[in-house]
This record gives C-alpha cells, structure tokens and sequence, in this order.
C-alpha cells in the first residue's frame, strides 16, 4: 500500500470536472462506473488518484481485509494490518484464474483483493471477453463463487469497478476528423462491452475533449474530496444502521422503496427521464441510487429533481455510444 502522502493529488489534475464529480458520486455511493474517451483526456490520470479519496476503513472491514490479504501472502511485515481501502489495477492481460482467484488451496484474485475498495480496469475492451464477464455475478452479489475439485467457495468481493476505454480502437470517435475506424470496427470494439456488463455501469461518463489548460484554476485537493466522500458514507451508515447495507449502491426493493422516497413532481420527472432513456426496471433502480447518492453529496434529505437529471446523464451518455435502449433490457 502507498503511504498516503505519495498519492498522486486531484489539485493537479485541469478541467475534466464532469468526470471529477461523477468519480466523487461513484466513490461515495459505491457505485460502479465507466470512463470513456479519446487518449490523453486523462482517463487513467485521474483513475491513480482515487485511492487518495477512498473513504477510511471501519475497524470490522479493516479485519477482514487483513484476513483476505493473509490468505493471499500479501501482507507485509511492516504492516501487518491493512488499514488502507484497496486499489487493484490488473493489467489487461490478466489471466481469469487471477482474476478471479482459485488454486489447489484456494487463494483469492484480483476481485477480491479488491474488497471495501476499488478494482480499476484500465483498457477495459482489451480485457478477455471471459475475464470481464466473470464480473458480473461479484458486480451484482457482492461476493464471487468458485468451483475447485468438488468445492464451492464463496470469497467477498464488494468492491467499486471503475472501467476506462477509447471509443473506438484508434481512440478518436465521434471526431471524425480524426477517426480511423470503419463504423463495423466502431461497434465490433464497443461491443466487447456485453450489455449485461454495461448495464452494471452505475454511471457513464464521457471525458472532455479539451480539457481545461488554465494552470491557475487547480482543481479541490484529495484531502478535501475525501471529506466529503466521507461525509456522504457518514450519512449512509447512519441511514441504514438498521439494515444490512451500509451504501447506496446496495440498495435494492423494499430497501429502495424506503430511503428513495419522491415527491410528486421528482416522481413524474423520474417517470419522464426512464421514459426517454428507454431504461427497465434494473437501469431505472441503478439511476434512483445514484440520485440518492447526489442527494447526500448536498447533505439534502429528500432526492430533488436536479439529482434525478444528474444520474440520468451518467446513464444517456451509455446511449450515444452503445445506442441502444435493449442494453437496459437484459
């Protein structure tokens, strides 16, 4: 683990504030989500300063991560208790017996040595097709099985997914200007994102294509954004001290129906913005947490309309690239 002052900080990072905002929202809520954009919009700059915003862990997953990272051999000598909210970035090469964990004597992958923290897949289209969609069942469940010489384990694997990726393989869509690519090479690379992966992708953000050169305007320091991703989780543990949850991300049924309350107005514009993004039950619901998310960013008790149309643009901007309403229909 980094000692925390060798943390790359947000203060260095220009412009980009779409993506900054929508990262804040991801890492608050524990929400899954996706970058996408042309090289060099600072996709995977932006991806290494996460773990100087990542929430302090609570002394009961501080144990089990410990535990988790024992198993492993992974703990050092120095420090023989993990203290710090993991952040794994496996290379796209990664074999999925890495991935996803497995041996003779079990011993957990990369998703699980992501838990109570972030696992960063950087050039996610470049990932095996198998390796990705063995995500999805840890992206829905929390935790991953695995089947080894008659043996079913179960290891946690409650972990944020932060995916980034070109739209296209020369990186340049939609500037046809300097896009390269056929538009079958366009969408046989953005396909090898399965709709069912996709739809798990909380939220979508594209990066800006000229990202902001003013040297002056440095952005808000990690130290102060970790604030206020702390602030949000403070929020939610009181929330669902009761339940067994402890973020918005979790959220699901009865639970939705409690803490996602809305008003008669935020109800007919949740109703216009499902209707128009042609989302099912699944992408409406994910939508609805992320709004309750941006609702504890502003420390407001009640989801208001500006948190509805917040979360509906991390989902249209997964419409303009996969152009498809059928992705919310898995």
């Amino acid at each position: 683990e980094p000692e925390e002052n060798s943390w790359e900080d947000f203060d260095e990072v220009h412009g980009q504030e779409n993506a900054k905002t929508a990262l804040v929202t991801a890492i608050s809520g524990g929400h899954n989500i996706l970058l996408i954009g042309a090289p060099g919009t600072g996709k995977t700059m932006l991806a290494k300063r996460i773990p100087g915003i990542l929430p302090i862990l609570d002394r009961e997953e501080a144990v089990e991560l410990t535990k988790i990272y024992g198993i492993a051999g992974l703990l050092r000598e120095d420090m023989p208790l993990v203290l710090q909210s993991p952040f794994r970035a496996p290379h796209h090469s990664i074999p999925a017996a890495a991935m996803a964990g497995g041996g003779k004597d079990p011993i957990p992958g990369e998703i699980t040595l992501s838990h109570n923290g972030v696992l960063f897949l950087d050039e996610l289209p470049e990932f095996d097709k198998n390796t990705l969609e063995m995500l999805r069942q840890p992206m829905e469940e929390g935790q991953i099985h695995i089947a080894r010489l008659g043996h079913s384990y179960a290891f946690p694997a409650d972990m944020i997914v932060v995916g980034a990726m070109n739209p296209c393989k020369c990186g340049y869509y939609p500037d046809i200007s300097r896009c390269r690519c056929t538009q079958g090479q366009i969408q046989s690379y953005l396909s090898r994102i399965s709709e069912p992966l996709l739809d798990r992708m909380d939220i979508c953000v594209e990066m800006d294509r000229s990202p902001g050169e003013d040297k002056k305007c440095r952005g808000k320091a990690s130290a102060e954004i970790r604030r206020q991703v702390q602030g949000a989780r403070e929020i939610q543990t009181r929330r669902y001290r009761d339940e067994k949850i402890t973020r918005n991300s979790q959220l699901t049924g009865r639970l939705l129906k409690k803490y996602c309350r809305l008003g008669k107005a935020e109800q007919r514009c949740f109703e216009d913005l499902r209707e128009q993004l042609g989302l099912s039950t699944r992408g409406a619901e994910r939508m609805l947490r992320v709004a309750r998310t941006r609702a504890d960013l502003e420390q407001s008790g009640e989801i208001q309309e500006v948190h509805l149309l917040q979360a509906s643009l991390y989902k249209s901007v997964n419409r303009k690239y996969w152009g498809m309403e059928a992705a919310y229909e898995r």
